[in-house]
């Protein structure tokens, strides 16, 4: 997959620095091993962030900043990092969807970037540009119904929308059937070495959940 940065995001964030992981999975509706992994993490990070103090943590703090330059509010559409991390911190439990689902969304906890997961074979063409979203662009975001994209940061295929920092889309969604994976990292924080990090994370936990050599990742900007 191709994935090309848009002239309008470099110019809110010239710092922007993703990675696209591609591999071969095997999903499954729920795994164990990952939820024990899971809570884990989250007994951690209660110890060590509240809501505010998230924040201030880099990816979700450069996004924030990114939304904002956009013209979209941060705190009525929280980038999915931020929404996921502030859910355990108020003591919720995680939605437990399925396996590669559930494995995105430690990838993201962990490292506080909002990171889109994608099946690869839903997803239009082989390209898909970052730009933003503009007024009345049509967009379902997953378990969201109608999503106002406007202002948001906003990767599109031939077909349109695919995915933003607060939701993807119903379109290209991973479901149990998915055999080739696109996850997409963000780091608007332009931290090179933690992307890749979080790329190899992502890598390290498809080879031990989803019977998967890890694929492959590449660096974009």
């Amino acid at each position: 997959m191709k994935i090309i940065v848009s002239q309008e995001i470099a110019a809110v964030c010239p710092r922007f620095v993703g990675a696209a992981v591609e591999a071969r999975v095997v999903n499954s509706p729920y795994c164990p091993a990952l939820w024990d992994e899971i809570h884990e993490l989250e007994a951690r990070l209660r110890q060590q962030l509240t809501t505010e103090t998230l924040k201030e943590q880099s990816g979700i703090a450069a996004t924030r900043r990114v939304y904002k330059a956009c013209g979209k509010d941060p705190s009525r559409y929280r980038p999915a990092s931020e929404q996921l991390i502030r859910r355990m911190l108020q003591g919720k439990e995680l939605y437990q969807i399925d396996t590669l689902v559930d494995l995105v969304n430690l990838a993201s906890i962990a490292y506080g970037y909002s990171i889109g997961g994608f099946d690869a074979d839903r997803v239009a063409g082989d390209t898909l540009i970052l730009g933003i979203g503009r007024e009345g662009e049509p967009y379902e975001g997953i378990g969201r119904g109608t999503l106002n994209i406007a202002g948001l940061p906003v990767y599109r295929d031939r077909q349109g929308g695919v995915g933003t920092p607060t939701s993807d889309n119903e379109r290209t969604r991973m479901t149990l059937e998915t055999t080739r994976l696109l996850v997409l990292i963000n780091g608007y924080d332009g931290d090179e070495q933690r992307v890749r990090q979080n790329a190899e994370f992502i890598q390290q936990r498809l080879r031990t959940y989803c019977q998967s050599d890890g694929g492959g990742y590449t660096i974009y900007r």
